[in-house]
């Protein structure tokens, strides 16, 4: 299956949640996919991220993760999604999520330790992520009513509600306009 990165792919406001929302429709076990179930799409997520991605400016262009470090950089994604997704539902951290992106951020920046002019995707997401974890933003995490996507509501008076207003927005507000003419509701 092939994909294009498009920029409603980078609207989560942070590299490491534009990873998070890597895997489409996470809760629907009939209709969930996860992008990086194709290789490819490895080297195609840096070369969008280096030009889509909210943090573009804090990293030189980005590289592929490396074969080896696949795995990992999957099981960070998971650990970003884990412990964000609990800061946007409760507010507050738990800290065994924490403890969890901690140790697989850790295990990243150990990776790759040795001095070098790239910058994987792998190691730009980590960066993201602790960022994030100390940042202000997270008072600001939300999740898509649509899309259940991660996001950071920037808008001066947190009203933002979807990852996207030109897609999940549009959505919603088609699907209501749908039932309320379905049901004969006035506008």
């Amino acid at each position: 299956m092939s994909f294009q990165w498009t920029p409603h792919r980078f609207s989560a406001g942070a590299l490491a949640l534009d990873v998070a929302n890597s895997v489409i429709l996470r809760f629907d076990e009939r209709r969930r996919t996860d992008r990086f179930a194709v290789p490819a799409q490895f080297d195609a997520f840096a070369a969008a991220a280096s030009a889509l991605c909210a943090e573009r400016g804090a990293f030189p262009d980005l590289t592929p993760v490396p074969p080896g470090q696949r795995g990992a950089f999957i099981a960070l994604r998971e650990a970003i999604d884990g412990h964000f997704r609990h800061r946007a539902r409760a507010g507050s951290d738990d800290m065994g999520l924490l403890a969890d992106l901690l140790a697989r951020l850790s295990a990243t920046f150990a990776a790759h330790a040795a001095p070098s002019d790239t910058c994987p995707v792998d190691l730009a997401t980590a960066r993201s992520a602790l960022g994030l974890v100390a940042s202000p933003d997270t008072k600001r995490l939300k999740i898509c009513p649509n899309c259940e996507w991660l996001f950071i509501d920037r808008s001066k008076n947190r009203s933002r509600t979807w990852c996207d207003m030109a897609v999940c927005g549009n959505r919603s507000k088609a699907r209501l306009h749908y039932h309320r003419q379905r049901n004969g509701e006035a506008k």
